[in-house]
């Protein structure tokens, strides 16, 4: 069994909680476990905390291979090794292969998990860490003068002609059982390297390290949410909540009412247009949700959904669409799975907090006030 083991300690000195600040939308320590949950090869991922406040921010995110363990003051103090850390760990939890994952390392990915596992599989691999490539000249110190350590003065190489040096960013490490046992280090024997982009060089340990590496996450944010935008080929929304203001109404009669808005019918007819499925996803089963769906004049509508993403999986599987290729409006907790698995989630602004945080976009408008319109308009843009 292959896991991972991501350390997360309260004692921060240089920003304080550092691990659960927000960053670009979300917890820091959000991204590092969304790229571990993402990663195919790992089977658990354990955040280790010493903090109430952490584990309670931890365990609220929605990520089925997530567990979050206690970590003992004496691996959480100013001067304990993150291997103490991961040998209590070790004492605690049975595995095969280990990755340790740095939270101040963000900008991971799951792509990146991968290919380490890819790398670590190679045949005389027992450890692989993570590097970036560097094409800068280094010196070092000598008696007070200066001496070049990777090239030669009088023949300075041309940039694109030079290999630079593997640096270490220490995003993440993948060793063994036995080996982190015996040598009670995060990578040891013959060890293999995985090369990831230059800007991942930035670790946060300081506020100036922040804003660049919070810069970086919005930039890459926002790229994410635009390359998936043109692929979009079905748009789905849940009711209540979405297409409604969440209210329940009831006639002097005792009759069931919901108030829709006339912006989101607009809207779903202009995806109509641009040949995009239009459908409803709810829990609930009702007259009026039918009627509506009728007078929108749905391509789907799918009522009294108990696991919304096994339902919109079927759908995919009738309408030969992947799920990058599908865009869900949602705002409550039994959404959060199908916001992550599809291309494009989307959260209404009264939505509950954790909802958007697995948004890729969080609308202006409330649900029932138009929420699905701006939605759409955001896709169609």
């Amino acid at each position: 069994m292959n896991v991972a083991f991501i350390p997360v300690r309260g004692g921060s000195k240089s920003i304080p909680l550092k691990n659960i600040k927000e960053m670009a939308g979300h917890p820091l320590v959000y991204w590092v476990v969304k790229a571990a949950c993402e990663c195919q090869y790992l089977d658990e991922v354990y955040v280790s905390t010493d903090h109430a406040g952490i584990k309670s921010t931890v365990e609220s995110f929605q990520f089925k291979k997530l567990k979050v363990i206690d970590r003992s003051p004496e691996t959480a103090s100013d001067h304990a090794s993150t291997e103490s850390a991961m040998l209590e760990f070790a004492d605690k939890v049975e595995f095969d292969n280990i990755v340790l994952i740095q939270a101040t390392s963000p900008l991971i990915r799951c792509e990146d998990l991968n290919k380490g596992f890819d790398i670590f599989t190679m045949p005389d691999t027992d450890s692989v860490l993570s590097v970036v490539r560097q094409k800068r000249f280094f010196w070092e110190d000598r008696e007070g003068f200066a001496y070049p350590t990777n090239y030669d003065v009088f023949h300075r190489p041309m940039r694109q002609d030079f290999d630079g040096c593997l640096v270490e960013n220490g995003a993440f490490y993948i060793t063994s059982r036995d080996a982190l046992e015996e040598s009670k280090n995060r990578i040891s024997g013959r060890i293999r390297y995985v090369e990831m982009p230059e800007n991942t060089y930035y670790e946060i340990d300081e506020p100036s390290d922040w804003k660049i590496i919070e810069g970086m996450m919005l930039e890459r944010e926002r790229d994410r949410g635009m390359s998936c935008q043109p692929a979009i080929k079905m748009f789905l929304t849940d009711c209540d909540g979405c297409l409604t203001d969440g209210g329940m109404y009831y006639s002097s009669e005792g009759e069931l009412m919901k108030k829709f808005h006339t912006y989101d019918g607009m809207g779903l007819q202009l995806l109509s247009e641009r040949g995009i499925l239009r459908g409803i996803v709810t829990g609930e089963n009702t007259e009026i949700v039918r009627r509506r769906a009728e007078k929108l004049n749905l391509d789907i509508l799918e009522m009294g959904v108990k696991n919304k993403l096994d339902k919109v999986k079927e759908l995919c599987r009738k309408y030969s669409i992947s799920l990058d290729e599908v865009a869900y409006v949602g705002d409550d907790i039994n959404d959060l799975e199908l916001l992550d698995a599809v291309g494009f989630g989307v959260s209404v602004s009264n939505a509950m907090t954790e909802v958007k945080r697995h948004a890729d976009y969080v609308t202006e408008r409330a649900g029932g006030a138009g929420a699905v319109r701006e939605a759409i308009e955001m896709l169609l843009k």
